[in-house]
């Protein structure tokens, strides 16, 4: 039997995932999807496929990734998607089909308990925060029973906590091979370990931060695969561009003062003014800061001169030119100690490699990239590419037969998600993908007697004051209706407050209704707690959430029947990369609002209208409070590229089927 009869004889109504898996239905579209990444493998093509909701898409995929035999690396968009896909959806297919495959969990260093720092941050000084001390402790003691490291496994370890950089490593801190604890280090167990896989299971950060710098094991690791896989796909450009332009910020500069002066109080005392070199770098980046005056928290500053806008050009570029020379400065101290320990010569390149970054800021930026400055607690000075198609066609697609001249190599790209249209150029295009093979199969789920929309014609514009107000209040008639299940995403920090705010207030008395907003627990909490709703006595729960909640969590069932998006989400015009990527359009003859803004927008809200219908028993409602979806040409089209939900005609209708919703 040839390979892709295998695939569709797993796939049949008395295959192997029939009789293996109990939840198993077979889909005609997930066959079509199974059969198509099969022949990209064993063609060595590249292939886009976009997947609806329900298609199955990682059996889809993993089925025939894992009966070709070939080595594997999957890619997914954040850390949690790759402990789900390790921890259950590889395993589950390997049993099925009664394969001896070797698997591997790959993250970035960040991810992983770094023993050496762990040790240092025992003696750290700064360290004055009670709660802080009592992580630190718990820490330690989980560190003497795990195996992986992986600091996803320590449970009640909130993400925000200012002990984990502490006790994780950095490019730029990891001493390497000369390392007391570079025998045990989990960060090269699990490199090993992915050397040694038949599987790999990384995250889309990693893939790009390696393919930046060439140095985090996967550059190795790469070159002997023959299948790469990048689930959520539609995360790639924007992921890419974070890692593949230059950046530096006074907290790197800050960082690199305060080990230098720790290591040579410690290791080097006396043998250099180490605390006048420390403090003339501290000094160096506080200046930095001042430089662009008062800005608000959250700015970003265009950059398309020498100097970013509205900043003295004088005192920046002097700014810039002093944390060169604290730099060389501290680089030519470190260099007279880095025989005395691995520390030093570590620092130094450090200190090397910031001053060159910094000097690269005093040039002007190049044509096909942008520059800003993002104003926070700390500043970051940021260059970026406009999207990462040329990365993706001279350091993936071109090397891949330099890396196996012998093999062919296969890239597949899915997504529930990648665009508007036919050709899927959304996705293709800033991806460099145009030449790939385009596959678009089609949700199974009933949309028509599943889910229903409503766009409130009464509403306020979303530029109104009010609106926010008039969205908490239609929410809360639902939520009432509803006895809470029910999803709130916004497009914007204000409107979260907001909207929140106006929903605790109105539910502040009800003892069957929590409400949730993003930001007052770690999202995984958050998560855990709302599909728990109203079960072991417990009250039934409303989600008011932004940014990283429109895509990429599931909650099935019951717990969640209404869907509410606050605007259509189109992106902000005054960021810079977008504003660039605007008139690059503009210079080709395109209308950057049809042709980008809409396209983003699109994409963007399928996302968000996606978390309401996940399985094929769910009902729900999708509510968009924003009437230029209905009232515009363009919100038209973008309602036409949603699935075929049925229409609310008016506020009546939307109480009527509340209340079925809620009799289900």
């Amino acid at each position: 039997m040839d390979f892709e009869s295998r695939i569709e004889d797993v796939f049949a109504e008395q295959g192997l995932l029939a009789k293996n898996d109990t939840h198993f239905k077979p889909r005609a579209g997930q066959t079509q999807m199974a059969m198509a990444v099969a022949k990209s493998i064993e063609q060595g093509s590249v292939l886009v496929v976009e997947a609806g909701t329900g298609v199955g898409k990682t059996y889809a995929y993993l089925v025939p990734a894992l009966l070709s035999g070939e080595r594997v690396v999957l890619s997914t968009a954040t850390k949690a998607l790759q402990d789900q896909l390790f921890g259950r959806d590889l395993p589950n297919i390997a049993k099925i089909l009664n394969l001896p495959v070797r698997m591997a969990l790959l993250k970035g260093r960040s991810s992983y308990l770094c023993l050496y720092r762990l040790e240092l941050a025992r003696g750290d000084t700064q360290l004055s925060d009670r709660g802080a001390h009592a992580t630190l402790a718990k820490v330690e003691k989980w560190s003497q029973v795990t195996r992986n490291g992986d600091l996803a496994e320590l449970t009640g370890l909130d993400e925000r906590s200012p002990v984990i950089p502490l006790i994780t490593s950095t490019r730029d801190n990891c001493i390497g091979a000369q390392c007391p604890k570079f025998k045990p280090c989990h960060v090269n167990l699990a490199r090993k370990e992915a050397m040694a896989a038949d599987v790999v299971v990384i995250n889309h950060h990693l893939f790009f931060a390696d393919l930046a710098v060439k140095d985090s094991g996967m550059a190795e690791l790469l070159p002997t695969v023959s299948v790469v896989i990048f689930d959520e796909a539609h995360q790639l450009n924007e992921t890419g561009v974070q890692f593949l332009g230059a950046q530096i910020t006074t907290g790197q500069l800050l960082d690199l003062a305060r080990d230098t002066l720790a290591a040579g109080l410690q290791l080097a005392r006396g043998l250099q003014d180490w605390s006048a070199l420390a403090s003339g770098l501290e000094r160096a980046a506080r200046e930095l800061r001042l430089s662009v005056g008062k800005q608000w928290q959250g700015a970003k500053l265009r950059w398309t001169e020498l100097e970013p806008e509205g900043v003295d050009s004088l005192a920046w570029t002097t700014a810039i030119q002093v944390v060169c020379q604290a730099c060389d400065h501290l680089r030519i101290a470190l260099l007279t100690v880095t025989e005395l320990a691995p520390d030093f010569e570590r620092l130094c390149i450090r200190a090397q490699e910031l001053g060159q970054r910094a000097e690269k800021f005093l040039q002007v930026c190049p044509a096909d990239a942008v520059r800003w400055v993002e104003v926070g607690q700390q500043l970051r000075l940021v260059e970026s590419p406009l999207d990462i198609a040329e990365s993706v066609k001279k350091k993936m697609l071109k090397n891949t037969a330099e890396d196996a001249p012998q093999a062919h190599k296969s890239w597949i790209f899915t997504s529930a998600t990648l665009g508007h249209e036919a050709q899927l150029k959304w996705f293709t295009v800033p991806c460099g993908l145009e030449q790939a093979d385009v596959l678009r199969v089609a949700s199974p789920f009933d949309y028509a007697n599943q889910a229903s929309i409503y766009v409130p014609q009464y509403l306020p514009k979303p530029s109104d004051p009010m609106h926010s107000a008039e969205v908490a209040s239609l929410a809360g008639q639902a939520i009432d209706v509803l006895a809470g299940r029910t999803l709130v995403l916004t497009t914007t920090l204000r409107a979260l407050r907001a909207i929140g705010a106006a929903l605790e207030q109105q539910f502040a008395d009800r003892l069957d209704i929590e409400v949730l907003i993003q930001g007052n627990l770690p999202k995984r909490e958050l998560l855990a707690r709302f599909r728990e709703g109203a079960s072991q006595g417990r009250s039934a729960c409303v989600l008011v959430a932004s940014a990283s909640f429109w895509e990429g969590i599931d909650i099935p069932g019951d717990e969640l029947a209404l869907v509410v998006i606050d605007k259509l989400p189109f992106p902000p015009p005054d960021d810079p990369l977008i504003e660039a990527r605007s008139k690059r359009l503009e210079r080709g003859g395109k209308s950057s609002f049809i042709d980008y803004f809409v396209p983003e927008a699109t994409v963007s809200l399928k996302q968000g209208a996606g978390r309401l219908i996940r399985r094929e028993t769910d009902k729900g409602m999708l509510v968009v409070c924003d009437t230029r979806l209905t009232q515009m040409g363009y919100g038209r089209k973008i309602l036409s590229a949603l699935p075929p939900m049925r229409q609310i005609q008016n506020h009546d209708e939307f109480m009527s089927v509340l209340e079925a919703l809620n009799s289900d």
